[in-house]
């Protein structure tokens, strides 16, 4: 589990840098407002994913009932809404502004953190192993763990 959970961050962690070289650097795409705004966003949810991750493995490795970093969390919950919120409409504008490569990729990104936000802080929407696989055929979506963590939290 300890192995796991560090994969996860690790991985998280990597996609950050990975994705700027692939799309700024191997592919050209231009850094400009827009695509930034949008990579910006995508990159604020992969460490939100890091220090979750980084986070639940302390908590494993203390045995501590509760997840460390907890307010954080809750505060990221109320928070990235509003940032993604602004994000998609800055670079939603800005493709219907100026469509093309100085724009969608962007919003893709954009719109990928929001996947992401729901992934961390609603329902699990990435499964990427055998169990997982299965548990999803047989009962469907499931919440995600930073959610059920969350909830523990609440009164």
């Amino acid at each position: 589990m300890r192995a796991r959970l560090r994969s996860l961050a690790s991985l998280e962690l990597l996609n950050i840098p990975l994705q700027a070289f692939i799309w700024f650097g191997l592919l050209g795409l231009p850094a400009n407002p827009a695509n930034l705004a949008g990579f910006a966003a995508f990159s604020l949810l992969l460490l939100q994913g890091v220090a979750y991750w980084t986070a639940k493995r302390r908590q494993t490795d203390t045995g501590a009932a509760a997840l460390p970093w907890t307010p954080f969390f809750a505060f990221a919950l109320r928070a990235n809404p509003v940032v993604l919120a602004s994000a998609v409409l800055f670079t939603g504008w800005s493709a219907v502004a100026d469509p093309g490569a100085g724009s969608f990729p962007g919003l893709g990104f954009a719109l990928f953190a929001v996947l992401e936000h729901v992934n961390y802080f609603h329902v699990q929407l990435m499964y990427d192993n055998p169990a997982d696989l299965r548990r999803l055929a047989r009962h469907g979506l499931a919440r995600s763990h930073l959610s059920r963590d969350l909830s523990r939290r609440r009164p």
